[in-house]
């Protein structure tokens, strides 16, 4: 089961956190959360990890529409979207809205399922497409 859509750059680790987070405001989202899973597992179970952390993005207009057609949806909010360095390049992921509409079987959670859909890639265009400074 294929759960989210991701992209390479060979941005630099912090320059793909800030252009995503850039290109997910220019796309109506806020960023609720913030972990940094790297320090975390560091400081929790003193483990080294690549750089990594997980951004809970939400457009507050999709969600009001998602709780309003399904008000348990809240489980499947925010959007995440990762952003994590593997080896020499950055990966930016971002979860797949169309779980909103499969996991609760609820139709009409479709059409917002589709704009958060179209708007998250268009988020991650925008970082793939971004040049990098190296």
């Amino acid at each position: 089961m294929q759960y989210g859509t991701t992209i390479t750059t060979d941005l630099s680790f912090d320059d793909a956190v800030e252009r995503t987070r850039a290109a997910l405001t220019e796309q109506g989202f806020g960023v609720l959360t913030e972990i940094d899973v790297q320090a975390t597992m560091k400081k929790k179970l003193d483990k080294d990890l690549e750089p990594q952390v997980i951004l809970g993005a939400c457009n507050p207009d999709l969600a009001f529409q998602a709780l309003q057609a399904e008000p348990g949806i809240g489980l499947l909010l925010p959007c995440n979207v990762v952003v994590r360095r593997d080896n020499d390049r950055t990966l930016v992921s971002a979860l797949d809205p169309q779980m909103m509409v499969s996991l609760p079987g609820k139709p009409e959670l479709q059409p917002v399922a589709d704009d958060a859909a179209r708007r998250l890639r268009a988020a991650l265009d925008t970082v793939a497409a971004a040049p990098s400074d190296a």
